[in-house]
């Protein structure tokens, strides 16, 4: 920077005053990449540098001075206007950012030119008014020029090859000592654009500023030696000494500004086509390795884009459906269907006008393969629409869903097949339910009757009986009984799934029920060795429910117990008070229960295999009513049980 800068005001006229072109731009690119703390020091380096090339041009110190400190603060204000006051890097890699090196540039000239102002009017240089104009042009000419060597930028192979290169530069060095020579003919500089613009279009951003740089070097040494169009401006015109270097500074500038852009926009569509090409690489890789089939056609449907798992999905090759429509894909009948479910006219054009609406899901759709098997596809069907609106094509991206569908059916109907079968089981159980208990209604009263006349018989109604006749009439008095009471279980049986239980629900003393069930069954045990014992509370026990049907639990699990319980055994029957409920358990050391059986003890009708080997006599009924009933008092019922290991049966009723 003091090198150039000193050989610039060097080679400036001692008339001129600020029209060199000092390189300002060398200053903040110092600046660049520097903490907070560093940029002070090297603040006041290029303060005391620039003013020292001021002082070596001959300028007097007041004016030296405050052009140095015009190129200081110039210096600051690109530096924190191109990297933000130090939050991003100093690059140029699009419109954007150019924008801002300009405007930065811009703000720093006009610092610079500000100082120069008061300088010059310090000093009183003849033509003051030139000092800020000369500073501005000047200085921001070789900002623009120098700076984007000190920044990042897109960094490309050139597109112009080693010959072309070659003959731009030739031409450039060519054009640029053409128009910097005295000559009487017209100028002809603006050819100088049209070479650097052919650069930019062709040559990378460095490589373009080199050339920028070359042109501006060459300008101002020749200008300097008193050669080009410039040079005799002054004498011809008798004007100030400054007005040349102003002139060919904003030549410079022009050239810059002309040039730096268009190289960037060049980059920018570089950039924007390799991105372009990369994601449409990606897209067709996905396109091209997916098993879907896309095809793509005009306005008119006739198809134009014909993808790989098309091909393998439909069978075709491309050129075999390139032009063609591609109603060639479904058939009449295909067609229809698909305008019966969408609701449309019976038409191809109808139809694909309904898929392609905005927000239709996908839809399943036959296809025709071109070994003609029709397939179901999930397809759907899209417009591809311009910048106004219009409707220049459609798309259709699909997939074979054949075997899915077929599986989807073959579910559906075997998901009805199981239903009607339900509903076939569901009748014939309600079938079963009404016999049972229409004949158990049936068998009731002719029981009853035989059961009179036995009691008539045993109590010698129709005269005394042999002891051989009484025990026969009591062993049918006995099976009489039985069977009534089988029927009994299934009338309760029937009520609880036809009707429910209809309980008649009054407060009871619980304690009272289960001792009067206790005694009804004790003849049960009578002439059996077993220790049968009763565990209740000696207070009452209240609680609401029906009292009837609760001693029926207890019958019931009671003589479970006792039937199932070999001579020797032990059954115990227990009633407690718990917390808000009343406890009952029936406590045996009998056969028990196998584990995996117990799941299903109070289903009706069900036997434990342990009873059926031991052809214990039962019907499976009272488990299931004693479950029905405790469940119908809010209550529930549990088993604890194992295969030789006992069973107790625990009932929990709420007390409210």
């Amino acid at each position: 920077m003091t090198v150039v800068g000193t050989g610039a005001v060097l080679s400036r006229s001692a008339d001129a005053v600020s029209s060199e072109m000092w390189p300002a731009g060398l200053g903040a690119a110092a600046l660049f990449g520097l903490t907070r703390r560093q940029r002070p020091v090297v603040l006041v380096l290029v303060l005391l540098l620039a003013t020292g090339s001021f002082l070596a041009g001959g300028r007097p110190w007041e004016l030296a001075l405050a052009q140095g400190a015009g190129v200081a603060l110039e210096a600051w204000v690109i530096t924190a206007v191109v990297t933000d006051r130090g939050r991003r890097e100093a690059r140029l890699l699009d419109d954007d950012d150019f924008a801002r090196l300009v405007i930065a540039i811009a703000l720093g000239g006009l610092v610079a030119a500000s100082c120069a102002t008061v300088g010059a009017a310090i000093v009183g240089v003849e033509h003051r008014w030139l000092a800020p104009a000369g500073t501005f042009v000047g200085h921001a000419s070789s900002a623009l020029i120098l700076l984007p060597f000190f920044m990042r930028t897109n960094r490309f192979s050139t597109l112009a090859p080693p010959l072309e290169r070659a003959c731009q530069w030739a031409l450039l060095v060519a054009v640029t000592g053409a128009v910097f020579r005295p000559s009487d003919f017209p100028p002809l500089l603006f050819l100088v654009i049209a070479v650097l613009a052919w650069g930019a279009l062709r040559l990378q951003l460095h490589e373009v500023q080199v050339e920028l740089l070359f042109v501006v070097t060459a300008g101002t040494v020749m200008t300097s030696f008193g050669l080009g169009p410039l040079a005799e401006v002054p004498q011809e015109f008798e004007l100030p000494a400054d007005v040349p270097g102003i002139v060919l500074q904003a030549f410079f500038l022009a050239c810059a500004l002309v040039t730096i852009p268009m190289t960037l926009l060049v980059g920018q569509q570089r950039t924007a086509t390799r991105e372009a090409r990369i994601e449409r690489d990606k897209a067709a890789s996905i396109v091209d390795s997916a098993n879907l089939a896309i095809i793509g056609t005009d306005e008119t449907g006739r198809i134009t884009l014909f993808n790989p798992g098309a091909q393998r999905l439909l069978g075709y090759d491309e050129s075999d459906v390139l032009g063609q429509l591609t109603t060639m894909f479904h058939t009449p009948a295909a067609i229809s269907r698909k305008a019966e479910e969408l609701g449309v006219a019976d038409d191809f054009t109808a139809v694909a006008l309904a898929l392609a609406e905005p927000d239709t899901p996908a839809t399943d759709m036959r296809f025709l393969r071109k070994d003609g098997a029709e397939r179901t596809h999930s397809m759907t069907l899209s417009r591809i629409v311009d910048d106004r609106g219009v409707v220049t094509g459609y798309v259709s991206t699909s997939e074979d869903v054949t075997d899915r569908v077929r599986a989807h059916d073959a579910l559906v109907d075997a998901l009805e097949t199981e239903r009607r079968a339900v509903e076939r089981l569901r009748e014939v159980d309600h079938v079963k339910d009404t016999f049972i208990s229409t004949v158990s209604h049936e068998l009731r009263t002719p029981i009853t009757s035989i059961t009179g006349y036995l009691e008539l018989l045993l109590d010698d109604g129709f005269g005394p009986l042999t002891e051989e006749q009484a025990d026969a009439v009591r062993r049918v008095d006995g099976n009489s009984r039985r069977l009534l009471s089988l029927i009994d279980d299934l009338l309760t049986l029937s009520r609880v799934h036809e009707e429910g239980l209809g309980l008649v629900r009054r407060e009871v003393d619980l304690v009272a029920v289960v001792r009067t069930a206790y005694d009804d069954t004790a003849p049960t045990w009578a002439l059996r060795d077993l220790d049968v014992t009763l565990e209740v509370p000696e207070e009452p026990l209240p609680l609401t429910g029906d009292e009837d049907m609760l001693e029926r639990v207890v019958v019931n699990l009671l003589s479970n117990a006792v039937k199932f319980t070999p001579d020797g055994g032990r059954v115990t029957t227990r009633l407690r008070a718990g917390d808000g409920e009343a406890v009952l358990e029936v406590e045996d050391t009998g056969i028990g229960i196998p584990v995996e059986e117990q799941g299903r003890l109070f289903t009706r009708f069900f036997r434990a295999s342990t009873a059926q080997d031991r052809a214990i006599p039962g019907s499976g009924l009272g488990l299931s009513i004693a479950g029905a009933i405790v469940e119908s008092h809010g209550g529930r019922i549990e088993v604890e049980s194992g295969e030789g290991a006992g069973t107790t049966i625990r009932a929990h009723l709420p007390r409210g």
